[in-house]
């Protein structure tokens, strides 16, 4: 799984530090003007439109995506079995 993030997204941080996103198999990728390898990505998964409406965006092992901290706050407690 894949997280796309922004440094200056409090809605990311909040995922970031409720969650120990290497334990759960996800990867962080942060978007930025000097990470064009991040940006190919979210744009191979078509959702360049999402993120400069919505961060974060969490790509799942079937490459459907989460939308947003409470969505993704939602789908990560249950993965936990919270």
């Amino acid at each position: 799984m894949t997280l796309f993030t922004k440094a200056d997204c409090q809605k990311c941080h909040y995922i970031k530090d409720h969650f120990n996103l290497p334990s759960l198999g996800i990867q962080e990728e942060i978007l930025g003007e000097d990470n064009a390898e991040a940006l190919a990505h979210l744009a191979w998964h078509e959702l360049i439109e999402t993120a400069q409406k919505e961060l974060p965006i969490l790509i799942l092992d079937d490459n459907t995506a989460v939308v947003g901290a409470i969505p993704i706050k939602k789908y990560l407690s249950h993965q936990n079995g919270n």
